[in-house]
């Protein structure tokens, strides 16, 4: 005699720690992980810390972020840090992007900082970067996403976080601002990112 569907155990979800204590950043991740990866924030693992990040490079901020988190609760985790790359401002404000305009750090005054450098300045060409830490049974894996465009002289939108209303990809006339969270994902340098840990997770589980 057959099992009824209720007698057949649920497949175990891995648990993940994702290493940030932005909602922005959580929203745009959760939707894309695997079926049998758990996301568990901060929050709810019960972690209220600001991971610093004294680095000169997004590898290595990224890398201390899922250090420090791994050697707090020895669970898989992973973090990741995301930069602006201005080409006319000589790659800024680069691996400071969160605090362009000190601290604390404020969206606004960041943004305000960008538009004031880039004032009369035609060639706006400018890429975000994503670089992924991920450790994973006791390894440490790295995973990078780039999205190229154009930073915009005015801000557009309300929606999305940091510089997503001065950014515009390539491929689109709206800025990240402007787009709905879907639509961004299309584009994304931490959608490309993840992607790639994606892929990595689906073969591990």
């Amino acid at each position: 005699m057959g099992r009824s569907e209720k007698d057949i155990p649920l497949l175990a979800m891995h648990p993940l720690i994702f290493a940030s204590n932005n909602p922005h950043k959580v929203a745009e991740i959760k939707p894309l992980m695997p079926s049998g990866i758990q996301i568990i924030t901060l929050s709810n693992a019960g972690i209220d810390i600001d991971i610093a990040e004294p680095h000169a490079t997004l590898e290595e901020n990224a890398a201390e972020k899922s250090q420090v988190i791994y050697n707090l609760t020895h669970l898989d985790c992973f973090s990741e840090d995301t930069g602006l790359e201005v080409s006319a401002l000589n790659g800024e404000p680069g691996v400071k992007s969160a605090r362009y305009a000190g601290e604390p750090a404020n969206h606004d005054a960041n943004i305000n900082l960008l538009l004031k450098n880039l004032k009369g300045v035609e060639y706006r060409r400018a890429r975000f970067r994503t670089v992924i830490s991920l450790r994973w049974k006791g390894q440490h894996y790295l995973f990078e996403g780039v999205c190229s465009g154009t930073i915009l002289p005015v801000q557009r939108g309300d929606k999305g976080f940091g510089y997503d209303s001065v950014f515009m990809p390539d491929g689109s006339h709206r800025s990240f601002a402007e787009m709905e969270l879907e639509e961004k994902s299309k584009y994304s340098h931490r959608t490309k990112a993840l992607s790639g840990m994606i892929a990595f997770l689906q073969t591990e589980i």
